[in-house]
C-alpha cells in the first residue's frame, strides 16, 4: 500500500490518499490515527504531491555506510550515530532546495526513510519492525564546509530545505532488500545496498528508542553511501529506491 500526501492545483488543505496505479483515493483522517475512505478519487496528474509527513522529529544515521566511512575518513561506529535534523527542513517531491549564501560545497545525501505508524519506547528489534508504517525517500541535504567547521551537524544539515521527503511511503517493501541510489542531472552518483548497512533498519530503531521515544510519523533516515557530491543551482537531483519510489527535486540559489 502507498500513502500518499496532496494538494488540489486549485489550492486547499493537504489530504490522504491511497495511490493505486495512478489514481489517488482520497481518505479521512490519515496513516496514523486513523482513516476511512471518502469516496472521492483524483487523477495523480490532476493533484500537487506534498511531503507524506510531519513528525515531531526528524533522527538520521550518521556513517551507517562502510563505503561512505571510508569517503570520508571516518571509523566505522560500533554503536549506530544518531543525530536531529529539523522538521522545518522538510518540502515534498518537485519542491526546490534552496541553497543558502554561506559557504559550500552543498552535498545531496540520498537515504532510505523510515516513516513510525506508532509510539516506540525501549523497544526489542521485533517490537521496532512492528511498529514501522511504511517506507520512503529521504535527501540529507548537507553543507559540508559548515559541518566541518561547526564539528556537529545541526547548521549544516538544518536549513530550510534540506530534508526533501517523499514522494510517498510504500508500506509493503523489505527494507533489508532496496537499493538506495543518487542521481544528479541524469546521472547516477551513488548506490547501496540496504542488506550492506552497517545497522537495519530495526537495530537502529530499536537503539533509537532507548534514548528517545518515536512518535507515529516520526521519521528516521538510515544513512547515505558512498558518492555524496556537490549540488549546483540549476541542478535537479533525485533519490530513487526501487519498489519504494523516485523524490526528484530541482535546486535553485536563495533570495534574501
Amino acid at each position: 500500500m502507498r500513502f500518499a500526501r496532496f494538494e488540489p492545483l486549485d489550492g486547499g488543505r493537504p489530504r490522504w490518499a491511497i495511490l493505486e496505479g495512478e489514481v489517488l483515493l482520497e481518505l479521512e483522517g490519515d496513516p496514523f490515527s486513523g482513516h476511512t475512505a471518502t469516496g472521492r478519487r483524483h487523477p495523480l496528474g490532476a493533484v500537487r504531491l506534498v511531503c507524506p509527513a510531519a513528525p515531531s522529529k526528524i533522527v538520521a544515521l550518521g556513517t551507517n555506510f562502510r563505503d561512505h566511512a571510508l569517503e570520508m575518513k571516518k571509523a566505522l561506529p560500533v554503536e549506530p550515530k544518531i543525530f536531529l535534523k529539523a522538521p522545518s527542513a522538510l518540502v515534498g517531491p518537485d519542491e526546490a532546495i534552496r541553497l543558502p549564501p554561506v559557504t559550500g560545497p552543498f552535498e545531496h545525501e540520498a537515504e532510505l526513510g523510515v516513516v513510525l505508524g506508532r509510539r516506540l519506547c525501549d523497544a526489542s528489534p521485533e517490537a521496532a519492525r512492528a511498529a514501522v508504517l511504511g517506507y520512503t525517500c529521504i535527501n540529507d541535504v548537507t553543507a559540508r564546509a559548515l559541518q566541518r567547521l561547526d564539528g556537529v551537524f545541526a547548521r549544516a544539515k538544518g536549513f530550510d530545505t534540506f530534508a526533501p521527503l517523499g514522494p510517498w511511503i510504500e508500506t509493503d517493501v523489505d527494507p533489508g532488500a532496496l537499493v538506495v541510489e543518487g542521481w544528479v542531472n541524469g546521472e547516477r552518483r551513488q548506490r547501496g545496498e540496504m542488506a550492506q548497512a552497517i545497522f537495519p533498519v530495526p537495530e537502529a530503531l530499536a537503539f533509537i528508542s532507548r534514548v528517545m521515544t518515536l512518535l507515529p510519523g516520526d521519521v528516521v533516515a538510515m544513512g547515505t553511501p558512498a558518492g555524496v557530491g556537490p549540488l549546483e543551482p540549476g541542478d535537479r537531483v533525485e533519490v530513487r529506491i526501487q519498489g519504494v519510489g523516485v523524490l526528484s527535486n530541482p535546486v535553485e540559489r536563495r533570495v534574501g
